[in-house]
């Protein structure tokens, strides 16, 4: 039988055990321990991000299948990933402009989607609900959105994850692909836990339209006003949640307590990076688009999606493109696009105007530069992420480049990068001009970037050489 003064010390220690625990359950997060559901299995699984993955697509009558791309309808499939195989799953084509495009110049190379709960209620792979398989339109590095979603998670975004993936269709190589997380309930339960709030992504029908909505701008209190952002709701929503978003963003454009009605600190991390990489198919844009918005507790904030036009390639092949890869590098950081466009866009432009928000704007840059490029981090990635795929983007039968363009763009993006750093660094030290109107007043040298050819991280030109549909089923 135990003594007394036993008793009292395992009483002791076992109150003092509860007390960590009921801590650490509280506080958890506060204290950098990360929540249950921030670990899903699949994260371990298809979406680590450190190898080579395999996913077979089984399916009836591809080819008739590709050939309705532009439809963008759900067809049944069958998927073995990683040696596991997963039945009745809904898979589609995705994309905008590089859907048409692909369509028009007849190429067999699309992006898809796999949705593992469109047939089968509850179904998934490991937890995750939806993914996409991103087929580097546009990047002939397939580096694009996957460094850039490396850099958004440094910079503690909450960000899909990604991974490289060899994808077959009925037993034939179809080629390298981007995995992606879709931000919906795995995604969203991983980032915000089990509790979470209300994901959309706002985005126009046409884009001659006014497109108020997807640029955040109030419009009043009528519901109807936003529907570019409601009809893309990704789970189901009510009164109040709509309620919630209008609101939030009065409060925006009223510049009123904005701590109360945005998550100021993520959006102006997200923000860090969005600019540095120079990507105008987005918020920051004239599409104004390419973005979730997230809303809990009547705040919002702003994650990160689509990078394939980043690093300054949006206009390559546009009319009248910015091709001028000096002017491009060092695009300044505080004006990011023209005041016709700044004025448009208040989730960027009345933080701006918030003296304590811009200069943490800009120490976040700092953190970015010092942290993330002079640390090394980045040639380390780039470099083993090249290694890591180089033999896959060679065997790929539909890629839209050869294995020595991809190295080229590559070297491409490396150059891009580290000569957008050292642009940065001059703006925050006021070395160069950081804005339009300080550029016009400027006469000195900037960044030379004159040995980089930004058509060489690839253009949709690329489009006419890559193998086309009729002679992939010849």
């Amino acid at each position: 039988m135990l003594k007394s003064k036993h008793i009292d010390k395992i009483c002791i220690a076992a109150m003092a055990a509860a007390i960590l625990l009921t801590t650490a359950m509280l506080f958890g997060e506060s204290l950098g321990i990360r929540r249950a559901s921030a670990e899903p299995e699949y994260a371990d699984r298809l979406l680590d991000g450190s190898r080579v993955h395999q996913i077979d697509i089984q399916i009836e009558d591809w080819e008739a299948f590709l050939k309705e791309a532009e439809k963008e309808e759900y067809a049944v499939c069958s998927a073995v990933i990683d040696g596991e195989r997963f039945r009745q799953i809904g898979i589609r084509t995705k994309g905008n402009n590089s859907l048409h495009l692909t369509k028009e110049y007849g190429a067999a190379r699309y992006s898809l989607k796999l949705e593992f709960d469109h047939y089968v209620d509850g179904g998934n792979y490991h937890g995750l609900d939806k993914l996409s398989l991103d087929a580097s339109f546009q990047d002939n590095s397939y580096m694009k959105t996957f460094l850039t979603y490396d850099m958004m998670a440094f910079m503690g975004v909450p960000t899909p994850l990604c991974s490289y993936t060899w994808v077959r269709v009925n037993g034939e190589d179809w080629g390298l692909f981007l995995a992606v997380e879709e931000p919906e309930e795995a995604f969203a339960r991983r980032n915000f836990g089990r509790n979470h709030g209300q994901l959309y992504k706002p985005d126009y029908l046409s884009l001659d339209d006014e497109n108020s909505d997807v640029a955040l701008r109030y419009t009043g209190s009528d519901p109807d006003r936003y529907e570019n952002i409601f009809r893309n709701a990704k789970f189901e929503i009510d009164a109040g949640d709509k309620r919630r978003v209008i609101d939030a963003l009065r409060k925006l454009s009223e510049k009123e307590d904005l701590e109360s009605c945005l998550d100021v600190d993520e959006i102006l991390r997200y923000f860090t990076v969005q600019v540095f990489v120079m990507n105008w198919d987005s918020y920051l844009g004239y599409t104004g688009h390419n973005y979730y918005l997230y809303e809990e507790g009547g705040k919002l904030s702003i994650l990160p999606w689509d990078y394939n036009l980043a690093f300054g390639t949006y206009s390559l092949g546009m009319p009248e493109p910015e091709e001028d890869s000096e002017v491009l590098i060092n695009y300044p950081i505080d004006t990011p696009a023209p005041g016709s466009v700044m004025t448009e866009r208040p989730l960027y432009h009345h933080l701006m105007e918030q003296e304590e928000y811009f200069s943490r704007y800009h120490r976040y840059f700092e953190q970015l530069i010092e942290d993330y490029f002079e640390s090394g981090r980045f040639e380390k990635k780039l470099e083993e992420t090249v290694e890591m795929i180089s033999p896959y983007v060679k065997a790929d039968p539909t890629a839209f480049c050869s294995q020595e363009d991809f190295y080229l763009a590559a070297d491409t993006l490396r150059q891009v990068c580290f000569l957008r750093a050292q642009s940065v660094r001059k703006q925050l030290r006021g070395i160069l001009p950081s804005t339009f109107a300080e550029q016009e007043e400027f006469s000195g040298n900037y960044v030379d970037a004159s040995s980089v050819d930004l058509y060489d991280l690839g253009t949709f030109e690329d489009l006419e050489s890559a193998p086309k549909l009729s002679e992939v089923f010849s």
